[in-house]
Formats: structure tokens, sequence, C-alpha cells
């Protein structure tokens, strides 16, 4: 797992600090109480309160009841992941993801509850066929529950790594639909700040969507800059880290990395720690292998700029530019929009519940929602006031379709060839032998990005 911050520039000299190798780090772990008072808490002006629309609320009111843990499929810093399945309504039976969050984790940070307000309101507003769709959200005293559709393709992060790299077609595919998802967050005002392999799923046709909006800056409007320190270090652009400010640009640097990790097996500037990584990122030549088509070349180069007024998309016609590049000259975006594009891979999947295309890890462990720590008080819970919501579609279901979110899915072999017999994608081919022992007798490009 990649590390993934969030400070303030202006209160944190992080870039000139020394830091551990931890994969996870809470920068401000240290300044709460591992038994909070969490009234006090509460009355802290630096806490903010979610303003979350009331407006679906007492549609058709759900509880953790409601819903059948079947098996882990995930874990992260403030809960599980679940799949779970619907013992009630117009949805009985469906499979559904259910995030869980403990309330008394997240009211600790300000910035945690920020985080909480910002993917739960957006998960609301933005509805688009590559972005994962919410349910249902309600809570309990000391938890916070998502229910979002359930990607039964797991993470791209997986089929990346066990393929080692793709070919530039397959690649060519999961970018233009993860293009498509930017441009619509950033029509709306969001800058996503969180792209990479993990946090793009696949549904049971091999099409993708976006998840994990806790990062995304709101009502970002044109020309306007964030000076907030957050993103995984590899995926980072350089102005996040020079301090400049950024604005929607830094979307399209995580592109441009993403793209890099697909068609080589990892993110462009990697080091040995997050000291030599950010080094790295603001100084180092990129490095272009032979094997890549100009077109991918080219894109690469637009992309990771380290000027973000450079960059491809920086302009006010935004994604049109990297749309137009002659890397995607083959699509019809038309068509890309309307899923009618063959996905490169689909999940081989054997049942309705199957989570093959899961890590064993999660799915090992026995689905135990544990009983929170903390049972928030009610004024504690006021923070967050009218975060239920009910989906406007649930009430559009016939009673016909009660069971239509039960289905098997075929097992088929994939008939796209495929890049296989490299070793595992974190061994770099261009920096640790993959294929070659030596990038001096490659006729390799390097790249001056500034």
């Amino acid at each position: 797992m990649a590390a993934v911050f969030d400070i303030e520039l202006h209160d944190v000299d992080f870039v000139q600090k020394e830091d551990s190798d931890n994969d996870v780090i809470d920068l401000t772990e240290g300044d709460y109480s591992i038994n909070p008072n969490i009234d006090r808490i509460i009355e802290n002006e630096e806490v903010e309160k979610v303003p979350i629309s009331p407006q679906n609320v007492g549609r058709e009111r759900v509880s953790r009841q409601d819903f059948e843990l079947c098996r882990v499929i995930g874990k992260g810093g403030y809960g599980k992941v679940f799949q779970v399945r619907k013992k009630t309504g117009s949805d009985k039976g469906t499979l559904f993801a259910m995030k869980v969050l403990r309330k008394a984790s997240i009211i600790r940070n300000p910035k945690d509850t920020d985080h909480t307000k910002t993917e739960r309101n957006i998960l609301e507003a933005i509805k688009h066929p590559f972005i994962v769709d919410l349910m249902y959200a309600f809570q309990t005293g000391g938890k916070l529950y998502l229910i979002l559709e359930y990607m039964c393709g797991g993470e791209l992060f997986r089929h990346l790594n066990d393929e080692g790299i793709f070919l530039e077609e397959t690649a060519c595919f999961y970018l233009s639909e993860i293009i498509l998802a930017l441009e619509h967050l950033h029509k709306q005002g969001i800058i996503y700040r969180d792209l990479k392999p993990e946090n793009v799923l696949l549904d049971a046709d091999g099409h993708i969507k976006l998840t994990d909006f806790g990062l995304c800056k709101e009502h970002v409007q044109e020309g306007d800059v964030t000076h907030t320190f957050c993103g995984t270090i590899e995926y980072m652009a350089p102005e996040i880290l020079r301090r400049q400010g950024h604005g929607k640009p830094v979307d399209w640097w995580s592109l441009g990395t993403l793209m890099f990790d697909m068609l080589t097996g990892s993110p462009p500037f990697t080091g040995e720690n997050r000291k030599k990584t950010i080094d790295r990122i603001l100084r180092a030549k990129l490095i272009l292998p032979p094997y890549l088509t100009q077109d991918a070349k080219d894109l690469l180069r637009k992309l990771l700029k380290r000027d973000a007024l450079s960059r491809l998309g920086s302009s006010s016609s935004d994604s049109e530019e990297i749309k137009n590049h002659h890397f995607f000259k083959h699509l019809h975006w038309d068509d890309v929009i309307s899923r009618k594009l063959i996905p490169p891979f689909r999940p081989r999947l054997t049942s309705a519940d199957d989570v093959s295309q899961f890590d064993k890890i999660f799915t090992n462990a026995a689905p135990v929602d544990s009983p929170p720590e903390y049972i928030l008080s009610e004024s504690a819970n006021r923070v967050f006031q009218g975060f239920t919501y009910v989906a406007p579609s649930i009430f559009e279901e016939h009673m016909e379709d009660i069971y239509a979110g039960v289905h098997i899915v075929n097992v088929c072999k994939n008939k796209n060839p495929r890049m296989r017999g490299f070793s595992p994608r974190n061994n770099n081919l261009f920096r640790n032998g993959r294929g070659h022992n030596d990038v001096d007798d490659l006729d390799t490009e390097m790249q001056d990005l500034d």
C-alpha cells in the first residue's frame, strides 16, 4: 500500500524532513488522546460539522440489520469494507459493498471529519457511468455506513499486478474511461487528487469506476488553487510537493503516472523511501522505454510536465486536449461514454458472490462488524446530522426486479492478447533488470521534464 498524505503545506515543513518508511503516515496522531473527551472535541471551533442535505431522509429507512455480512473485501485505517446482501425491501437479495467507518476515530481529527463529509457529499451528488454509485448511507451511535454498488471485478491494481504490464491497447481502454470520469468531476468543480490503481474498480463486464473520494477538493473554479498536501506520494504532482498551490492539472499528472505504471510496471519516479521518491519526482529525468510507440511517448511527455501550466490538460479546455491526442486516435469518445467498447479483461466469476478478484488477506477473514469502542453522545453525533441517504434509483425499481442484482457471471476465457511472463511489477523493467540488467544498454530516451 502506498503512503497517503493530507496536511496543510503552510503548517508543515514536510519536504525537508526525514521520514520513516511506514506505509501509512498519520501526521496528527500524537495530538490526540486514546481516550478523548468527545463532547469537548465537538465544541472545538476547528471541528467542522457535516452540512449534508437531508432531502432523502425518511424515504426508506435502512439499518445495519437490513444487510447480511457475506465477506470482507477491504480494510482501511478507520474500518472495513464488506460484501453484503440486502435482506429487505424492493432490492432484497442484491449484493452491495458496505464501507464501515468508526465515528470516534474520525471525529478526533477535523481533517478526517472533513474527508468523510466530502466523500459522502460527492457520492450523493455525482452520478456517472465511471464513478461508483452510493445507494444508502446510515449511522449508529458509534459508526457510519456507506452502502455502495458492488464492483465484483476488484481493483485494477490486482490485475495490473498479475499481468506485470499492459499492452498499449489495453491501457488505452482503461485510460479513456478514467479520463471521462475525471472530466466529469472537473466540470463539477472537483479535483480528485487520489488517482492510483487501487482506486480504480472493475465491474462484472470489465468497465471501470472510480472510488474513494475523501481527498477530493470541492467548489474549485477556473484558475483556483488549493494548498493541501494530500494524495499518494508516487502519484503526487510536483506543484503539490513544491507548495506552489495546485488545481485540476494535478489529476492529469496522476493520469500520466498511472499510464506509465500500466505500460512499464511501476510509476515513473520511485525511491527507496518517501524522501528519495519526492526528490526524483522533483528532479529526475523521465526514462521512456524503447518499446513504447511514439504516440505513447509523446502523451507521457506532455502529461508529465513539471510545469503545471505547460501540462496537457492545463488549459480551459481541460480534458479535450488529452482526448484529442493521437494516442487515442482510434477511439470514438461517444462509444466510450456509452460503454460500447469491449473491455480487454472480464472478471472470471462462478457466482454472483464470488470474491476471487479480491485479496485473500481480506476475503479469508471472518466477516464481523465489531461493536464500536466508543458510543458518541447526542451532542457529538450532531456532527453527522443529515448523513442518512437513499438513492433515488431505489424507488424507481419495480417489484419484478427484486432479484435483478443477483446474477451469475459466466466463466469466460480472456480473448485479448496480454503481456505475460514478466516478473512482479514492483521490479521495474528499466530499473531492476526485468528483461535487462543495465539501463545504459537500452536505446532508452531520457526526457527533461522542466
